[in-house]
Protein backbone atom coordinates (compact mmCIF):
# COMPACT_ATOMS: atom_id res chain seq x y z
CA UNK A 1 0.00 0.00 0.00
CA UNK A 2 1.47 3.43 -0.83
CA UNK A 3 1.82 5.62 2.05
CA UNK A 4 -0.12 8.69 2.41
CA UNK A 5 2.71 11.32 1.51
CA UNK A 6 4.49 9.02 -0.77
CA UNK A 7 7.82 7.46 -0.29
CA UNK A 8 10.52 10.19 -1.66
CA UNK A 9 10.11 13.43 -0.03
CA UNK A 10 12.18 16.20 -0.29
CA UNK A 11 12.72 18.75 2.93
CA UNK A 12 13.47 21.62 0.85
CA UNK A 13 15.56 24.99 1.64
CA UNK A 14 14.04 28.53 1.37
CA UNK A 15 15.85 30.28 -1.61
CA UNK A 16 16.84 33.41 -0.44
CA UNK A 17 17.59 36.49 -2.50
CA UNK A 18 21.14 38.30 -2.43
CA UNK A 19 19.41 40.70 -0.07
CA UNK A 20 18.63 37.89 1.91
CA UNK A 21 14.96 38.40 1.31
CA UNK A 22 12.63 35.22 1.03
CA UNK A 23 12.44 34.18 -2.93
CA UNK A 24 9.01 33.22 -3.30
CA UNK A 25 9.49 32.84 -7.15
CA UNK A 26 12.50 30.92 -6.91
CA UNK A 27 10.86 28.65 -3.66
CA UNK A 28 8.20 27.65 -6.39
CA UNK A 29 10.67 26.69 -9.06
CA UNK A 30 12.37 24.81 -6.86
CA UNK A 31 9.53 22.85 -5.41
CA UNK A 32 8.47 22.13 -9.52
CA UNK A 33 11.70 21.09 -10.28
CA UNK A 34 11.85 18.41 -6.90
CA UNK A 35 8.20 17.08 -8.23
CA UNK A 36 9.61 17.20 -11.84
CA UNK A 37 12.47 14.65 -10.33
CA UNK A 38 10.44 12.37 -9.02
CA UNK A 39 9.46 13.79 -5.36
CA UNK A 40 6.09 12.34 -3.88
CA UNK A 41 5.24 15.16 -1.67
CA UNK A 42 7.75 18.37 -0.01
CA UNK A 43 8.41 19.35 3.63
CA UNK A 44 8.53 23.19 3.60
CA UNK A 45 9.76 25.34 6.31
CA UNK A 46 11.50 22.34 8.24
CA UNK A 47 15.45 21.88 9.60
CA UNK A 48 16.92 22.61 5.83
CA UNK A 49 14.25 25.17 5.31
CA UNK A 50 16.27 26.73 8.17
CA UNK A 51 12.89 27.61 10.21
CA UNK A 52 14.40 29.20 12.90
CA UNK A 53 15.57 32.36 10.90
CA UNK A 54 11.59 33.08 9.52
CA UNK A 55 9.48 35.36 10.42
CA UNK A 56 5.85 33.61 10.88
CA UNK A 57 4.85 35.87 8.23
CA UNK A 58 7.66 34.57 5.84
CA UNK A 59 6.90 30.80 7.00
CA UNK A 60 3.27 30.93 6.24
CA UNK A 61 3.21 32.80 2.56
CA UNK A 62 6.55 30.40 2.16
CA UNK A 63 4.06 27.49 2.21
CA UNK A 64 1.62 28.79 0.85
CA UNK A 65 3.29 29.70 -2.19
CA UNK A 66 4.59 26.34 -2.92
CA UNK A 67 0.95 24.47 -2.43
CA UNK A 68 0.08 26.82 -5.43
CA UNK A 69 3.03 25.38 -7.49
CA UNK A 70 3.02 21.93 -7.19
CA UNK A 71 0.22 19.00 -6.97
CA UNK A 72 1.74 16.84 -4.38
CA UNK A 73 1.63 16.60 -0.62
CA UNK A 74 2.94 19.80 1.00
CA UNK A 75 3.87 18.72 4.69
CA UNK A 76 4.25 22.40 6.49
CA UNK A 77 7.16 22.47 9.51
CA UNK A 78 4.91 24.35 11.95
CA UNK A 79 7.05 23.45 15.29
CA UNK A 80 7.98 25.57 17.95
CA UNK A 81 8.82 25.69 21.28
CA UNK A 82 5.97 27.57 22.47
CA UNK A 83 2.70 25.85 22.11
CA UNK A 84 0.72 28.54 21.95
CA UNK A 85 2.59 29.48 18.43
CA UNK A 86 3.01 25.71 17.12
CA UNK A 87 -0.70 25.71 17.29
CA UNK A 88 -1.18 29.26 15.48
CA UNK A 89 1.49 28.30 12.86
CA UNK A 90 -0.53 24.92 12.42
CA UNK A 91 -3.68 26.64 12.20
CA UNK A 92 -2.97 28.93 9.47
CA UNK A 93 -0.49 26.53 7.66
CA UNK A 94 -4.57 24.47 7.43
CA UNK A 95 -5.67 27.80 6.20
CA UNK A 96 -3.41 28.11 3.00
CA UNK A 97 -3.57 24.44 2.27
CA UNK A 98 -0.96 21.98 3.37
CA UNK A 99 -1.58 18.54 3.16
CA UNK A 100 -0.13 17.95 6.62
CA UNK A 101 1.83 19.38 9.75
CA UNK A 102 5.45 18.63 10.62
CA UNK A 103 5.84 19.30 14.16
CA UNK A 104 9.22 19.32 15.91
CA UNK A 105 10.25 18.33 19.30
CA UNK A 106 10.23 21.66 21.45
CA UNK A 107 14.08 22.88 21.47
CA UNK A 108 15.81 24.26 23.84
CA UNK A 109 13.57 24.09 26.85
CA UNK A 110 13.77 20.34 27.08
CA UNK A 111 10.58 19.56 28.37
CA UNK A 112 9.35 16.29 30.34
CA UNK A 113 7.77 13.62 28.66
CA UNK A 114 3.97 14.65 29.98
CA UNK A 115 4.80 18.24 28.44
CA UNK A 116 5.38 16.09 25.21
CA UNK A 117 1.97 14.50 25.11
CA UNK A 118 0.56 17.59 26.15
CA UNK A 119 2.04 19.78 23.43
CA UNK A 120 1.51 17.44 20.73
CA UNK A 121 -1.63 16.49 21.15
CA UNK A 122 -2.82 20.40 21.65
CA UNK A 123 -1.19 20.93 18.71
CA UNK A 124 -3.13 17.64 16.98
CA UNK A 125 -6.42 19.15 18.29
CA UNK A 126 -5.75 22.45 16.78
CA UNK A 127 -6.34 21.00 13.04
CA UNK A 128 -8.02 18.32 10.67
CA UNK A 129 -4.96 17.38 8.79
CA UNK A 130 -2.70 14.46 9.57
CA UNK A 131 0.77 15.53 11.95
CA UNK A 132 3.62 13.59 11.61
CA UNK A 133 6.05 14.19 14.81
CA UNK A 134 9.77 14.59 14.06
CA UNK A 135 12.12 13.32 16.59
CA UNK A 136 15.58 14.88 16.19
CA UNK A 137 17.61 14.60 19.66
CA UNK A 138 20.77 16.18 18.66
CA UNK A 139 19.03 19.54 17.54
CA UNK A 140 16.22 19.51 20.13
CA UNK A 141 18.22 18.27 23.02
CA UNK A 142 15.28 16.18 23.80
CA UNK A 143 14.00 12.64 22.34
CA UNK A 144 10.70 11.70 22.50
CA UNK A 145 10.38 8.33 23.87
CA UNK A 146 9.05 5.28 22.14
CA UNK A 147 6.41 4.91 24.78
CA UNK A 148 4.99 8.80 24.02
CA UNK A 149 5.01 7.75 20.46
CA UNK A 150 3.04 4.54 21.37
CA UNK A 151 0.69 6.88 23.47
CA UNK A 152 0.75 10.10 20.94
CA UNK A 153 -0.40 7.26 18.06
CA UNK A 154 -2.84 5.21 20.27
CA UNK A 155 -4.74 8.09 21.26
CA UNK A 156 -4.83 11.10 18.50
CA UNK A 157 -6.37 10.06 15.38
CA UNK A 158 -4.67 12.69 13.69
CA UNK A 159 -0.97 11.91 14.92
CA UNK A 160 -0.46 9.47 11.83
CA UNK A 161 3.38 9.78 11.36
CA UNK A 162 6.84 10.16 12.58
CA UNK A 163 9.67 11.74 10.59
CA UNK A 164 12.59 9.90 12.60
CA UNK A 165 16.30 11.37 12.91
CA UNK A 166 16.88 9.93 16.30
CA UNK A 167 19.29 8.16 14.87
CA UNK A 168 18.81 4.56 16.77
CA UNK A 169 17.44 1.42 14.42
CA UNK A 170 17.28 -0.71 16.93
CA UNK A 171 14.44 1.53 18.80
CA UNK A 172 12.70 2.41 15.85
CA UNK A 173 12.13 -1.25 14.88
CA UNK A 174 10.46 -1.59 18.52
CA UNK A 175 8.23 1.76 17.69
CA UNK A 176 7.18 0.21 14.81
CA UNK A 177 6.82 -3.38 15.55
CA UNK A 178 3.99 -1.79 18.45
CA UNK A 179 2.81 0.74 16.47
CA UNK A 180 -0.76 1.06 15.63
CA UNK A 181 -1.81 0.00 11.64
CA UNK A 182 -1.19 2.69 9.57
CA UNK A 183 1.35 4.60 11.30
CA UNK A 184 3.81 5.10 9.49
CA UNK A 185 7.54 6.11 9.88
CA UNK A 186 9.69 8.09 7.57
CA UNK A 187 13.73 8.13 7.83
CA UNK A 188 14.73 11.73 8.62
CA UNK A 189 18.62 11.12 8.54
CA UNK A 190 19.75 10.07 4.78
CA UNK A 191 22.06 7.73 5.82
CA UNK A 192 20.04 5.51 7.56
CA UNK A 193 17.33 5.44 4.97
CA UNK A 194 17.89 1.88 4.11
CA UNK A 195 19.00 0.09 7.47
CA UNK A 196 14.89 2.43 8.59
CA UNK A 197 13.21 0.37 5.22
CA UNK A 198 14.81 -2.81 6.54
CA UNK A 199 12.92 -2.63 9.75
CA UNK A 200 9.47 -1.08 8.69
CA UNK A 201 9.96 2.73 7.67
CA UNK A 202 8.17 3.27 4.54
CA UNK A 203 10.15 6.45 2.87
CA UNK A 204 12.02 8.74 3.42
CA UNK A 205 12.32 12.99 4.05
CA UNK A 206 15.65 13.44 2.54
CA UNK A 207 18.02 16.19 1.38
CA UNK A 208 20.55 14.84 -0.48
CA UNK A 209 17.10 13.98 -2.73
CA UNK A 210 17.49 17.81 -3.79
CA UNK A 211 20.24 16.53 -6.19
CA UNK A 212 19.65 12.88 -6.05
CA UNK A 213 15.85 12.37 -6.16
CA UNK A 214 16.11 9.91 -9.33
CA UNK A 215 18.64 7.46 -7.35
CA UNK A 216 16.03 7.61 -4.09
CA UNK A 217 13.21 6.87 -5.87
CA UNK A 218 15.37 3.79 -7.70
CA UNK A 219 16.64 2.70 -4.48
CA UNK A 220 12.48 3.12 -2.97
CA UNK A 221 11.09 0.95 -6.06
CA UNK A 222 14.15 -1.58 -5.74
CA UNK A 223 13.33 -2.20 -1.79
CA UNK A 224 10.16 -2.83 -1.98
CA UNK A 225 9.91 -4.99 -4.87
CA UNK A 226 12.25 -7.13 -3.07
CA UNK A 227 15.29 -6.42 -5.11
CA UNK A 228 17.26 -5.86 -1.79
CA UNK A 229 20.83 -6.25 -3.63
CA UNK A 230 20.14 -3.37 -6.27
CA UNK A 231 18.92 -1.44 -3.19
CA UNK A 232 21.94 -1.81 -1.56
CA UNK A 233 24.10 -0.78 -4.84
CA UNK A 234 22.21 2.38 -4.66
CA UNK A 235 22.65 3.30 -1.61
CA UNK A 236 26.11 2.85 -1.64
CA UNK A 237 26.53 4.96 -4.47
CA UNK A 238 24.64 7.97 -2.25
CA UNK A 239 27.26 7.39 0.58
CA UNK A 240 29.01 10.37 -0.34
CA UNK A 241 26.41 12.71 -1.13
CA UNK A 242 24.81 11.19 2.22
CA UNK A 243 28.37 12.65 3.59
CA UNK A 244 28.36 15.93 1.98
CA UNK A 245 25.27 17.27 3.18
CA UNK A 246 26.31 17.95 6.65
CA UNK A 247 29.05 18.46 8.66
CA UNK A 248 30.84 20.77 11.32
CA UNK A 249 32.42 22.75 9.07
CA UNK A 250 29.54 22.70 6.41
CA UNK A 251 26.29 22.34 8.66
CA UNK A 252 22.52 21.07 7.00
CA UNK A 253 21.52 23.21 4.40
CA UNK A 254 25.04 25.26 3.64
CA UNK A 255 25.75 22.29 1.25
CA UNK A 256 22.38 21.92 -0.12
CA UNK A 257 22.59 25.68 -1.16
CA UNK A 258 25.94 25.23 -2.31
CA UNK A 259 24.87 22.26 -4.86
CA UNK A 260 21.50 24.75 -5.93
CA UNK A 261 24.41 26.71 -7.25
CA UNK A 262 26.09 24.52 -9.12
CA UNK A 263 22.74 23.19 -11.01
CA UNK A 264 21.25 26.93 -11.45
CA UNK A 265 18.89 26.22 -9.07
CA UNK A 266 16.95 29.09 -6.63
CA UNK A 267 18.97 28.75 -3.28
CA UNK A 268 20.89 31.78 -2.34
CA UNK A 269 23.08 31.89 0.70
CA UNK A 270 22.12 30.40 4.04
CA UNK A 271 20.67 33.09 6.81
CA UNK A 272 22.69 33.63 10.14
CA UNK A 273 23.91 32.31 11.98
CA UNK A 274 24.67 29.12 9.88
CA UNK A 275 27.37 30.78 8.75
CA UNK A 276 29.36 31.42 5.03
CA UNK A 277 29.95 29.20 2.49
CA UNK A 278 33.62 28.19 2.22
CA UNK A 279 35.38 28.51 -0.80
CA UNK A 280 36.16 24.58 -1.16
CA UNK A 281 32.37 23.34 -1.16
CA UNK A 282 31.61 24.24 -4.23
CA UNK A 283 34.27 21.99 -6.11
CA UNK A 284 33.02 19.14 -3.72
CA UNK A 285 29.88 19.79 -4.60
CA UNK A 286 30.97 19.16 -8.44
CA UNK A 287 32.18 16.23 -7.31
CA UNK A 288 29.42 14.75 -6.18
CA UNK A 289 27.50 15.00 -9.73
CA UNK A 290 30.29 13.40 -11.03
CA UNK A 291 30.04 10.87 -8.79
CA UNK A 292 26.33 10.29 -9.76
CA UNK A 293 27.02 10.73 -13.39
CA UNK A 294 26.10 13.43 -14.00
CA UNK A 295 29.76 15.81 -13.84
Amino acid sequence: MTPRFGRVLTAMISPFDEDGSLDIEGAQKLAKWLVEQGNEGLVIAGTTGESPTLTHEEQIGLIASVVEAVDVPVIAGAGSNDTRAAIELTERCTEVGASGILTVTPYYNRPSQLGLLSHFSAIAKSTDLPVMLYDIPIRSGRKIDTSTILQLADEVDNIVALKDAAGDVAETARLITAAPEGFEVYSGEDSLTLPLLSVGAVGTVSVASHWSTPETAELMKAYFEGDFLSASEINQRLLPSYEFESGDLTPNPIPTKAMMKILDLPGGDCRLPMGPEPEWLADKARGILSGLGRG
